[in-house]
């Protein structure tokens, strides 16, 4: 297949799967396998494209992240406020990564774990939906340091590949006293500086296997993300008031053996 079809094939796929608690990692090992398209440079296109799906965020959040450098009157995730509640929330995973990620290149990406990440995700997102909660958080301007931070510990879990980071910050945010659309809302917005943080690093250190004649390649990549995350974060704002976890769990577990056998192969 064509290298800028491939693209804009894994492009959508990021786009779709990167915000919701699905595993974007699980789904691109799978497109991966069925486009014959891996190894480091594959490896490291994926994680580059998620600059579109950043964007998306973005765009449909931009008010709130103007109001982080701008703050309006009586808003109380803004300014120095709201950056150091992201901060709090980046610290746990990006220290941890930066600790780990050797250890998670070599040791995390192999079957039994990306298999294992998918189904205790979805074990942990049933689990959460059948307890009773009685939220202390309702709307983003409600967040405060300690939930900030607990959400941050529970975005570690997202360094374990298949696992996804949507998935452990809306759980998170649900299990600390977070109604599940601040939840997933502050999911979104939280993604941005740790996925800035992570695509920068995984790019400054593997930008050697590129040439300029791979810039189309990405700027297709970034592009079909960027659309596709756009759609996906607006439908699943629309749907989480009233959708619960259930679902994307039980997709987790019957995408799980395909994930698996695909990695074996």
């Amino acid at each position: 297949m064509d290298n800028v079809l491939i693209a804009a094939v894994l492009s959508v796929i990021e786009g779709l799967t990167e915000f919701l608690p699905v595993s974007s990692s699980g789904h691109l090992i799978l497109a991966g396998e069925i486009l014959k398209f891996s190894g480091a440079k594959a490896a490291t296109f994926d994680v580059v494209i998620q600059f579109g799906a950043i964007l998306a965020v973005v765009v449909v959040y931009w008010k709130r992240f103007l109001g982080l450098v701008r703050p309006q009157p009586y808003a109380r995730f803004a300014g120095t406020r709201g950056i150091m509640l992201l901060i709090l929330t980046s610290m746990p995973a990006c220290l941890l990564g930066l600790l780990l990620h050797s250890y998670i290149k070599e040791y995390l990406f192999k079957p039994v774990t990306v298999l294992a990440a998918l189904v205790c995700g979805a074990v942990m997102m049933i689990l959460v939906e059948r307890r009773k909660f009685k939220p202390t958080c309702i709307m983003l301007d409600d967040m405060t340091p300690r939930l900030a931070l607990g959400i941050g510990c529970f975005q570690c879990l997202a360094l374990w590949p298949g696992f996804s980071r949507s998935a452990a910050t809306i759980m998170g945010g649900m299990l600390l006293g977070a109604r599940r659309p601040l939840a997933a809302e502050y999911s979104f917005i939280a993604a941005v500086p740790i996925m800035i943080a992570a695509t920068g690093y995984d790019m400054l250190k593997n930008w050697h296997l590129f040439t300029s004649a791979d810039l189309p390649f990405f700027a297709v990549g970034m592009a079909g993300s960027f659309v596709s995350a756009l759609l996906a974060v607006k439908v699943f704002i629309a749907l989480v008031g009233r959708l619960t976890l259930k679902p994307f769990a039980i997709y987790r577990l019957l995408l799980a053996p395909f994930v698996y056998y695909c990695m074996l192969s």
